[in-house]
């Protein structure tokens, strides 16, 4: 029998070879939905891969003084080719004024993106389908499924992302006079968004700038225009790092927001197909 250090080493180095990182030298330009723009690209985490979005920070203010922070941890995995699955679980916490606060889990978010084809003539095109369950304190009270349409294009000086995305459901009520939303999860009727970002690959680094607008679920409010620009940085081959910072133009918010965020890609060797 080994002794205990034996043991140990030898439970260190399974774990080391059963969980590799993977190859992630260009994952800087792989734009998720949120890192940092709200615009995401049209291409899905690698097959057999995984990627962690370790701390994902929203932290948004209001003009009425309203502060909000939301932390969304997410994990998406490549389980077949062109295609990811994804689940987060959003937190939020909102400081609402006169000491009084609220937090809690604003739902359960399960997701699929699958891409349907790389650039040619024509655009990467990609779908993706998701549901908001009904989780947590702070979560919808009904489950709210959605659609997306992704539309991805490369020039040698830029590259272009087209987002259309539509949620059903019915129509929630006004929130009544006096009484606040704030915190809970937010759930819009369709959103439309078109982005721009460039790559400086000697810097691994991204910069990019967006302009999208959103109807929401509510059945009184108007459609909110919101701009945004934002930067990714790759750390090392296995984590990036990110930051945004946006305004909502229109709306009955008009809030500011700052996205901070980091990453970390990585695979389980077991998981691989044995050859």
């Amino acid at each position: 029998m080994l002794p205990v250090n034996g043991r140990v080493a030898a439970l260190a180095l399974a774990l080391a070879v059963s969980s590799v990182p993977v190859s992630a030298q260009t994952d800087y330009y792989n734009t998720d939905a949120g890192r940092p723009l709200t615009v995401e690209d049209a291409y899905p985490t690698e097959r057999y891969a995984f990627e962690l979005q370790i701390a994902p920070l929203r932290l948004e203010r209001t003009e009425g003084g309203i502060y909000q922070w939301g932390i969304e941890p997410e994990i998406a995995y490549g389980i077949f080719p062109r295609t990811h699955i994804e689940i987060g679980a959003p937190l939020s916490y909102v400081d609402v004024g006169g000491g009084r606060r609220r937090s809690g889990l604003a739902g359960l978010e399960l997701s699929v993106l699958h891409n349907l084809n790389a650039e040619t003539s024509i655009p990467a095109l990609g779908i993706a389908g998701g549901v908001l369950l009904p989780v947590g304190g702070l979560g919808p009270d009904k489950a709210y499924f959605s659609t997306k349409g992704i539309a991805t294009r490369t020039l040698t000086w830029a590259r272009f992302h087209l987002n259309g995305e539509y949620t059903f459901g019915e129509s929630v009520a006004a929130v009544p006079a006096g009484a606040s939303s704030a915190g809970r999860a937010e759930v819009g009727r369709w959103l439309a968004g078109l982005a721009a970002d460039k790559t400086f690959p000697l810097r691994s680094t991204l910069v990019g700038a967006e302009v999208f607008a959103r109807q929401p679920l509510e059945s009184d409010e108007a459609v909110a225009w919101n701009v945004a620009t934002g930067i990714r940085y790759q750390l090392t081959p296995y984590f990036n790092v990110d930051g945004g910072l946006g305004k909502q133009l229109s709306g009955d918010d008009r809030s500011w927001f700052f996205t901070f965020g980091l990453s970390r890609a990585f695979s389980i060797r077991s998981l691989f197909p044995i050859r």
